[in-house]
């Protein structure tokens, strides 16, 4: 799976998954360890983003830095990835956040798409998807389809745990998508949960 990147080795992202996956964890930590983890896993999404040299002057004299050469846009599928894009606008103050409202329909499990704000010419940006989980994976198909019709060649999903089924799923779709995720799970249950998984992100993030 060399489209896949996980970071279940690096010590603070075991331990802040482990405050994830425990249900005594209330949603004020809850919210907070979801953006820490989130962190490490952007670092690496955005490994290979162009850059180019610029002059700096500094207190002391001249010398040279970097700035970003390839922009960065944000598809995010509303609602529990909202603490991952409060970490993404903390490393990437620039970048343009698009929402997407969609919800998975509890019998099918496939992802209803009530609307978006994406713009129509989506080419010439790397995008970056984040979702804390990738399940079934069908929201990010469905996400990954909608830019790709809009000319997104440069794709990118963030999650923090993700089911074998989800990426196998996504990798048949799309294999041209990279994905990045603390930890791959056991397997889905019977009604598209990840196990041993965290749980409804939502809900744990906001309490409902």
């Amino acid at each position: 799976m060399e489209s896949v990147h996980t970071l279940d080795s690096h010590p603070l992202v075991r331990l802040w998954l482990t405050e994830l996956r425990d249900e005594r964890t209330g949603p004020k930590e809850f919210r907070e360890h979801m953006r820490l983890i989130s962190l490490p896993l952007i670092f690496e999404a955005v490994s290979d983003i162009a850059t180019e040299e610029v002059m700096v002057t500094t207190p002391m004299d001249v010398t040279s830095g970097y700035q970003l050469s390839e922009e960065i846009s944000v598809a995010t599928i509303l609602r529990a990835a909202l603490p991952m894009v409060e970490a993404i606008q903390q490393v990437i103050p620039s970048a343009p956040i698009h929402h997407i409202d969609m919800h998975r329909d509890e019998k099918s499990l496939q992802p209803i798409w009530t609307r978006d704000n994406l713009p129509l010419d989506c080419s010439g940006v790397c995008w970056l998807i984040p979702d804390p989980m990738l399940a079934t994976g069908g929201s990010v198909i469905a996400t990954v389809d909608r830019l790709k019709q809009r000319g997104a060649t440069r794709i990118k999903f963030i999650g923090v745990i993700a089911a074998p089924e989800g990426i196998a799923a996504v990798q048949d779709r799309h294999p041209d998508i990279q994905i990045y995720a603390a930890v791959i799970d056991s397997h889905l249950n019977g009604i598209g949960y990840i196990v041993p998984g965290l749980g409804d992100a939502g809900d744990r993030l906001f309490g409902t």
